[in-house]
C-alpha cells in the first residue's frame, strides 16, 4: 500500500533472503546471531534494530543536512559506547538473579511502566516476561497507571534510567504511591540516583546514557530479570518433578517385585518416602518457595494427599476431600494428577532448562488394581465393590484367601442406626438380607433379635475383618465389614458379609503364606511362645498345627497347641 502511494521503502531484517527483502526498495541487514531464524521475535533483534534505526536516521540527517557533523559524531560515539554499558549490566546478573529469585515467586500480578521513550522498554520487558514466565502482564505510561490494578498489590518494574529531571521527580512520587498501596516496585535508574531507595524493593543502578538510547539499557535489565524469574518459578516445577520421579521409581520397583498397590501403600519404605517429601514440601511452602501461580487449591490438595499416602490421615475421609473412594489406586492417581498439574503450571521452558514443559509428564504410568480369588469372588457375587472395603481389609482378605479351600455358604447382614461417625448407638439394628449355600436354610439369632451385639458388634465398632469360629455352632467363619456405597454416608459400615469357610490342609499352604495371612497374630504367637518356656522361635513351629487351628482358634489356644507339640 505504501509503494502504491509512491513512497520508497526500506526493510530492516536479520535473515538473508527474507520475503520482505523482495518487496522493498532497499534492505538493511542486522545479521544479529544466526541469520536463518524465521518468525522469531528475538531479544537480539530488538537491540540490533534500535541500533540499525539510529544509524540509518543519522545517515539520513547527514544526507539532508538537518544535523551537524559534530552532533552525528557524538551520537555515533554514544552508540559505540552502548556495548560496554551493556557488559556492565551483564556483570550485575547475580544482583538481578537474587531479586528475581526473591520476588518472582511471591507476587502473582506483575506490571511494567515507563515514561517517554522508556515506555518502549516497558512494552518490550512485558513481552519478554510474558514469553518466559507465562503471565498476563500490563504495560503502561507511569503517568497514567490506568491499566494497573493497585489493589492487587502487584510487582511493578519501573523503567526510569535516562529520564530527564523534569519528569524523574514525578516518577519518584509515583513509585512512592505504588509502595503506599503495598505494591512491590523494582526500579531501573541511573548510577548515582538514590531517591528511589526508600520506596523500591530493589533498585538497579545502571550506566548513564542519553534519553533516546536509554530503552536499550532499561530493557536489558528487564530481560535478565525475566530470565532469572522464569528459572525461579521453574525451580518449583523441578522440585515437584524430582519428587514425583522418586515416588514413581519406588512404585515401579515394588511392582517389579510382585507387590500390588495395597501392599505398596503399607510398606514402611514407601510411607517414609512420602513423609520425607511432605516435610520438604511443607518447609518450602512455608518459606514462600512456590510461586503464586501454583495456586492455593493445588497446594492444599498436595498437602492432604501427602498426609493420606503417608498414613497421617484416616483413609475414610478421602472421599470427603476428593469426591472419590480412598482406594490406593484412587489416592495414587489423584496424587499424580495434582503433582503433574503443579509441574506443568510452574514449568518455564527457557532454553537453559531444555524445554522442560514439553517433557515433564512423559513416562508417568497410571496405577491399576485387579483382585481375584475365592473371597473376592464372593464379594462380586453379593454385588460389593472393592471400594466398599477399607484398604487394610482388602490386603487382609488377599492374604487370608490363600489359606481357605472353599466357601460353604454365606449371610449378608445390613446394619442400620449408626451415628454420622459410624458409631454404634442404642438405635443400631442388624438384619439378614441374603442367605446362600449351606446357610440358606439355617435359622439365625438375628431373625429373632435385631440388636447388634457380640462378635458382630465388635466388628462394626473396630471395622476389622474377623476370622475364627462361631461361638454357638463352632463353624469356621470369615466376617467382612462392608462400608456404604452411598456418597451421603461415606465410610460408614452398612453390611457384614459372613462366610462359612473350610481351610486348606497345612501341607497345602507354604509357610510364608501362613505368616502373611496371620498378620498381627503372627507376632503375638511368636512373643507368647518365647515367654512360655526356654524356646528359640522358629517359623516352622507354625507347621506343627493344622491351618484351621492356626486361624480358627484364639492366639492363646494356638500357643498351647504349638507348645504341646514342641514338648512332644
Amino acid at each position: 500500500m505504501v509503494k502504491a502511494s509512491g513512497a520508497r521503502t526500506l526493510s530492516i531484517v536479520n535473515r538473508r533472503d527474507s520475503d520482505l527483502t523482495f518487496k522493498t526498495d532497499g534492505v538493511l541487514y542486522t545479521s544479529s546471531g544466526r541469520d536463518i531464524e524465521m518468525s522469531v521475535a528475538s531479544t537480539k533483534a530488538f537491540y540490533s534494530q534500535i541500533a540499525a534505526g539510529a544509524v540509518f536516521g543519522l545517515h539520513m540527517a547527514a544526507l539532508t543536512g538537518t544535523r551537524s557533523a559534530e552532533f552525528i559524531t557524538e551520537e555515533i560515539h554514544e552508540i559505540l559506547s552502548l556495548p560496554d554499558k551493556m557488559r556492565t549490566i551483564l556483570g550485575m546478573k547475580e544482583e538481578i538473579r537474587a531479586s528475581a529469585a526473591r520476588l518472582a515467586v511471591s507476587k502473582y500480578y506483575w506490571a511494567t511502566v515507563g515514561s517517554g521513550s522508556n515506555k518502549t522498554s516497558s512494552d518490550e520487558i512485558r513481552i519478554k516476561l510474558s514469553e518466559l514466565c507465562y503471565k498476563t502482564i500490563s504495560s503502561d505510561f507511569i503517568e497514567d497507571k490506568k491499566h494497573i490494578d493497585l489493589s492487587s498489590e502487584p510487582l511493578i518494574i519501573v523503567c526510569a534510567a535516562g529520564t530527564r529531571e523534569s519528569v524523574l521527580g514525578d516518577i519518584i512520587k509515583d513509585t512512592a504511591i505504588f509502595k503506599a498501596h503495598k505494591a512491590t516496585p523494582v526500579v531501573i535508574t541511573t548510577l548515582g540516583e538514590d531517591r528511589f531507595d526508600p520506596y523500591a524493593a530493589d533498585v538497579f543502578k545502571i550506566p548513564e546514557t542519553k534519553e533516546h538510547f536509554a530503552p536499550i539499557l532499561n530493557t536489558l535489565v528487564g530481560h535478565i530479570w525475566g530470565y532469572y524469574a522464569a528459572l525461579a518459578i521453574n525451580e518449583g516445577s523441578r522440585f515437584m518433578y524430582d519428587a514425583r520421579s522418586e515416588v514413581q521409581d519406588l512404585l515401579d520397583e515394588y511392582t517389579a517385585m510382585g507387590h500390588d498397590v495395597y501392599e505398596i501403600l503399607l510398606e514402611k519404605r514407601f510411607r517414609e518416602t512420602i513423609a520425607q517429601f511432605y516435610n520438604r514440601f511443607s518447609k518450602k511452602r512455608r518459606q514462600g518457595g512456590f510461586p503464586a501461580a501454583m495456586g492455593l487449591d493445588n497446594a492444599a490438595n498436595l498437602t492432604l494427599l501427602l498426609k493420606y499416602l503417608s498414613g497421617r490421615l484416616p483413609v475414610s475421609d478421602f472421599e470427603i476431600d476428593f469426591e472419590t473412594r480412598g482406594t490406593p489406586t484412587n489416592m495414587l492417581n489423584t496424587f499424580f494428577t495434582n503433582i503433574n498439574h503443579s509441574i506443568n503450571i510452574m514449568a518455564r521452558p527457557v532454553d537453559a532448562i531444555k524445554h522442560q514443559a514439553k517433557t515433564v509428564t512423559v513416562g508417568t504410568s497410571r496405577i491399576t488394581e485387579k483382585f481375584e480369588g475365592i473371597i473376592f469372588n464372593e464379594l462380586n457375587i453379593n454385588h460389593f465393590q472393592i471400594s466398599q472395603i477399607t484398604n487394610k481389609n482388602v490386603l487382609v482378605i488377599k492374604n487370608l484367601q490363600e489359606v481357605i479351600s472353599r466357601v460353604n455358604g454365606g449371610l449378608v447382614y445390613q446394619i442400620s442406626g449408626l451415628s454420622l461417625l459410624g458409631e454404634v448407638t442404642p438405635e443400631t439394628k442388624i438384619r439378614i438380607i441374603n442367605k446362600t449355600g449351606a446357610l440358606k436354610e439355617e435359622p439365625s439369632r438375628v431373625e429373632e433379635d435385631p440388636r447388634l451385639k457380640g462378635t458382630k458388634n465388635i466388628i462394626v465398632r473396630e471395622g476389622n475383618v474377623y476370622i475364627g469360629r462361631g461361638r454357638k455352632d463352632n463353624k469356621n467363619i470369615l466376617v467382612i465389614p462392608v462400608i456404604s456405597a452411598n456418597p451421603a454416608t461415606p465410610n460408614i459400615i452398612e453390611y457384614l458379609l459372613s462366610l462359612n469357610i473350610s481351610f486348606k490342609s497345612s501341607e497345602d499352604v507354604p509357610l510364608l503364606k501362613k505368616i502373611k495371612a496371620l498378620g498381627g497374630k503372627y507376632n503375638r504367637l511368636k512373643d507368647w511362645i518365647l515367654e512360655s518356656g526356654n524356646f528359640q522361635w522358629d517359623d516352622r513351629y507354625l507347621n506343627l498345627v493344622e491351618v484351621d487351628t492356626l486361624f480358627g482358634d484364639t492366639a492363646e489356644r494356638v500357643v498351647e497347641a504349638i507348645v504341646s507339640r514342641i514338648k512332644d
